[in-house]
């Protein structure tokens, strides 16, 4: 899939997770997003998984390691982190940068 058939499924407010199936702390990450995502309701989770399939987009969306998750609006990135985060911090960023924004609108 490419960058344009993925800003197709980007519509609204998205978190998108980018883990690689060997990675642990992607693993362990994945759930915790998703506990965080539903509680706010405001967001969806996306996954996108990092292989050789998704390469262009790894490299259009300056993805350099996993795991890494966007803040996408409308198919436009407004917030990064990379790399494992504990719950309570990973709420806090998620919760700030999503209000960030909406208080740019």
């Amino acid at each position: 899939m490419n960058v344009v058939d993925y800003k197709e499924h980007l519509k609204g407010l998205c978190c998108v997770e980018i883990s690689g199936e060997s990675c642990a702390n992607c693993l362990t990450l994945m759930p915790i997003l998703k506990t965080l995502c539903k509680a706010r309701g405001d967001v969806r989770l996306v996954h996108v998984e990092a292989d050789y399939s998704t390469l262009p987009l790894m490299e259009a969306w300056e993805v350099e390691k996993v795991p890494t998750i966007l803040l996408v609006e409308d198919g436009e990135i407004f917030a990064r982190c990379s790399g494992f985060q504990p719950e309570e911090i990973l709420e806090i960023w998620l919760d700030a940068k999503i209000e960030e924004r909406k208080a740019k609108k």
